[in-house]
């Protein structure tokens, strides 16, 4: 039976709560998706990072994390411009806008957070946590052993 298969009920719980958040920020009225977010809220945290860095932290490919940048500069939550440093970089600032969404879509966040961990102790979220660090370094390697 598949919910026997722990990666089988990881992958269902994460698409569940992408699923929960994303309705909470379209009911909230706020026009961005969980990925946009994601990639704005990096952005935000460290505007120095290149769409490589970026596309490593948010767990995307350099492809998709360039159509979210763009559609970011259509909305106008995001700017970007070459760099005065090194012209092979691109500077980027969030806009105004961008600031009042982020701060829009903080608390509906810590929301959903909130009620996706509802019933687990500290020590249940660590153990957990420490868990999936466990799992997420034993898949490190490129390629199964024998």
């Amino acid at each position: 039976m598949l919910n026997d298969v722990i990666f089988y009920v990881l992958d269902k719980t994460i698409k569940r709560y992408r699923q929960y958040a994303q309705s909470n920020i379209d009911r909230a009225g706020i026009p961005i998706t969980v990925d946009q977010w994601l990639v704005l809220s990096v952005i935000q945290e460290s505007p120095e990072l290149g769409q490589t860095e970026i596309a490593e932290r948010v767990f995307k490919d350099q492809a998709s994390v360039a159509r979210i940048i763009d559609l970011l500069v259509k909305k106008e939550l995001l700017v970007q411009s070459a760099s005065q440093q090194d012209r092979r970089r691109v500077d980027r600032a969030i806009t105004p806008q961008g600031q009042a969404l982020l701060q829009a879509v903080a608390p509906i966040i810590a929301r959903n957070r909130s009620v996706a961990l509802q019933g687990l102790s500290e020590p249940a979220i660590e153990q957990l946590r420490q868990t999936l660090e466990t799992i997420y370094g034993n898949c490190h390697t490129t390629t199964a052993e024998d």
